[in-house]
Formats: C-alpha cells, structure tokens, sequence
C-alpha cells in the first residue's frame, strides 16, 4: 500500500483526504479500463509527495499538477 511508508499520523491523514480530493477531481477523466490503476498510481503520488507538503491544499495541488503531466 503507497501510505504505509507515512510513519507521521498527520502526514497519512492529509494523504488520505489529498487521495479522495484529488480523485473527485480527476475522475472523470480517466477511462473506465483503467480506474484502478490510475487511482493507485495518484495514491504512490500523493505518498511521495506527503513528507514535503505544508497543508493539504498544497498536497492537492502538487499531486494534481503530478497526476496530470506524469503518465
């Protein structure tokens, strides 16, 4: 699971509101045949990018800007 290696229980809240905040916005964009996958790619996004974020509003942001121009 991408949020496992959040040790910090404030990180892996934030991570997981980031998730369901930023998936609201991008689903509707991503093809049926590739749901899953794309969500558990924005989940290793958000994980990675977690540690370094000073809120939830920037981690949204930065894991848009991620999802959307890393295939």
């Amino acid at each position: 699971m991408p949020f496992s290696t959040l040790t910090d229980p404030v990180d892996l809240a934030r991570a997981q509101a980031a998730l369901e905040s930023v998936w609201t916005e991008v689903q509707r964009g991503v093809p049926p045949d590739r749901v899953e996958s794309e969500r558990v790619r924005l989940a290793y996004i958000i994980a990675s990018l977690a540690p370094t974020a000073l809120d939830e509003d920037e981690l949204v942001q930065k894991a848009l800007d991620r999802f959307r121009t890393t295939p």
